[in-house]
């Protein structure tokens, strides 16, 4: 089998091995491929492993040879999913590798909100030790999370994590999910305008889908309470991105910490990134070295599940 990875820089710089794929086919690795080179790459590929690039009708269409598609990643939103159904290419991802990293780094995001650690050591670090004591009882004043409340949206693997570190931090766990499910002591389902009426933090691990595109907009952020936190380690389509940037720099939200954005990388103008208290990570909440290890030897599992005749992880 003819095995291309079009994108694979992200997964592996250089620190991992691709050896589980090798051994399944005759495999090409590219770092990165501009998305008007993806179908030249792939005109004799039968299988091809991506992350973010996107495949849709029109590639499959001109791609007569395809018949697999793996995601280096849980979401799948880049891939049509019913063209490729209609053309026979099975497509499969990788829902479980990373949630612990995920939910640790959403945590990370909610603790430099609350503890404002950057900014204090970035003072200290300029010779203005005072200055940050002083400002440590002022506008560096730490938030105590202990006794608040953690909304989550999305109770999936990394929900549950995300729930489990806030338990563990004291906080009482608010829950919205599309199904309910069994949830340990401290938690509690509510509606999701509930949610975001009484959370201090509103952390989102939720899919993108058309229902949940530009779910957290205007309506929802003006029912936050101006010292509350939206964290968001999820899909930036999410969130209505000018609607937060607007309830940041009007002080009607306490900050926001975001690993993912509706385009990445940004165009210089969005508005996010000069917000008040907004706190940017590059999209790699995913990307400690164990979980990465873990993405790709599930993706060669997949592959070789395909080739047995026996899919796993299909998404069409």
């Amino acid at each position: 089998m003819n095995i291309v990875v079009l994108d694979g820089g992200t997964t592996n710089p250089g620190d991992l091995s691709w050896e589980p794929l090798e051994r399944l086919g005759r495999l090409t690795v590219y770092g990165q491929t501009p998305q008007g080179l993806a179908v030249q790459r792939l005109e004799d590929a039968q299988a091809v492993i991506l992350n973010r690039l996107s495949l849709g009708r029109e590639e499959f269409s001109r791609l007569p040879k395809l018949r697999y598609v793996g995601t280096l990643a849980t979401g799948y939103n880049t891939i049509d999913v019913k063209a490729a159904r209609e053309r026979g290419i099975t497509v499969c991802n990788v829902p479980h590798y990373c949630e612990e990293a995920v939910a640790q780094h959403a945590l990370s995001l909610l603790l430099c909100l609350c503890n404002k650690v950057q900014r204090s050591a970035g003072m200290v670090r300029d010779g203005h030790w005072s200055q940050a004591v002083e400002e440590s009882h002022l506008s560096l004043s730490p938030v105590a999370l202990a006794g608040k409340r953690l909304g989550i949206v999305g109770y999936g693997s990394t929900g549950q994590r995300m729930a489990a570190l806030g338990l563990a931090l004291g906080m009482e766990v608010l829950l919205f999910s599309r199904r309910e499910k069994q949830a340990p002591a401290g938690c509690r389902w509510v509606g999701l305008e509930t949610l975001f009426q009484e959370s201090d933090a509103v952390s989102l691990h939720c899919p993108l889908t058309e229902e949940t595109r530009g779910l957290v907009g205007r309506k929802l952020l003006a029912l936050m309470k101006p010292t509350a936190f939206l964290i968001n380690t999820a899909r930036g389509a999410l969130v209505d991105e000018l609607a937060l940037a607007e309830a940041l720099d009007q002080g009607r939200l306490a900050g926001a910490g975001l690993d993912v954005l509706t385009q990445e990388p940004p165009e210089p103008g969005n508005p996010l990134l000069s917000a008040q208290n907004c706190v940017i990570t590059p999209h790699v909440a995913w990307a400690a070295k164990e979980a990465r290890e873990r993405l790709i030897r599930i993706v060669a599992e997949n592959l070789r599940r395909y080739q047995e005749g026996r899919p796993q992880n299909v998404v069409s």
